[in-house]
């Protein structure tokens, strides 16, 4: 996990500020785009109500799903919203890493992190009765047999781990698909026979499903003997991980009233509670070890798409 960078004393001593008393003079959107109920969403929206709170103007969460389009069009949305802190996007890797790299009108420059506060418990998992349990296993099984992924995006991180895992362990999926949602219906259904999402939309049915790696740095402490997908494939150990990010031009002053908001949010025991209860990581990392952390990931990304042939 990553150390909390901010502590709440500073953050509300931040807001006291009168330099920054100024924003927001109007509504604040957070734009998440995912449907509600994960792990960006629930802590986005503590967030949300803190701003209002703190500032005393109306704060709110807009979920803007995008199918088969993941985080874009909800990125899009935020890209074309004023530079004056108004809306905030809630976005996961693939926006500032992916988004530059396929023509839909993002440049690296476009948005600028206000930070980063979640790494999520992202992992593959099959149905309980799938011959498979781990990586090695599904390798074995997939090379005479055909097996479907569900991710929640082709141009996602975790989907491009799985696949660059798979070619490092000589198999390939028969076929794959995008998902607004991936939870234990999906698996139940049979609509993919390998689904790759995160701890929470699996939480309900966790002991009756066979969880095969996990996608991060390290193990998740509550899926004992489940090892990482790095560890299993060989692949790197690039993290999905969530944050907030607002127009390229923004003023510092309105970066850092978010900041503040979003550190004490972060540090609250709500916030903390929940790291406690569900495997995912949760922190406040500010906006110098924000940019740092993005530097390094496209470099990560960069050998990911190298295995892929992209």
């Amino acid at each position: 996990m990553k150390k909390l960078l901010t502590t709440a004393a500073f953050a509300v001593a931040t807001l006291a500020s009168p330099a920054l008393a100024e924003y927001p003079t109007g509504p604040v959107q957070f734009i998440v785009p995912w449907p509600p109920g994960d792990f960006e969403d629930i802590l986005t929206r503590m967030i949300a109500a803190d701003m209002a709170e703190a500032t005393g103007q109306p704060a709110s969460v807009v979920n803007r799903p995008g199918g088969g389009d993941g985080p874009f069009p909800g990125a899009l949305e935020v890209l074309e919203a004023p530079n004056d802190g108004s809306v905030i996007g809630s976005f996961v890797i693939g926006v500032p890493i992916v988004g530059p790299k396929i023509d839909i009108g993002i440049e690296e420059d476009s948005f600028v992190p206000v930070g980063i506060f979640l790494t999520y418990p992202f992992v593959l998992a099959a149905s309980g009765d799938a011959p498979y349990s781990n990586m090695a296993e599904l390798a074995e099984y997939a090379k005479g047999n055909d097996v479907v992924l569900g991710h929640f995006g082709a141009g996602l991180t975790p989907t491009a781990v799985s696949m660059a895992a798979a070619i490092k362990m000589d198999f390939e999926f028969a076929d794959d698909s995008a998902f607004d949602l991936l939870d234990c219906n999906t698996l139940s259904s049979g609509d993919a026979d390998v689904i790759n999402t995160t701890l929470a939309l699996i939480e309900p049915c966790l002991g009756e499903i066979n969880v095969l790696a996990n996608i991060g740095e390290n193990p998740i402490a509550k899926l004992d003997g489940v090892e990482t997908i790095a560890a299993q494939s060989g692949v790197n150990d690039v993290e999905l991980w969530n944050g907030l990010f607002v127009t390229k031009g923004t003023p510092q002053e309105v970066i850092d009233t978010i900041a503040a908001v979003a550190a004490k949010t972060m540090a609250s025991e709500a916030a903390q509670t929940l790291m406690a209860e569900t495997g995912a990581a949760v922190y406040w990392q500010g906006q110098a070890e924000a940019e740092a952390r993005i530097t390094a990931d496209r470099a990560k990304s960069a050998e990911i798409n190298e295995i892929l042939g992209r």
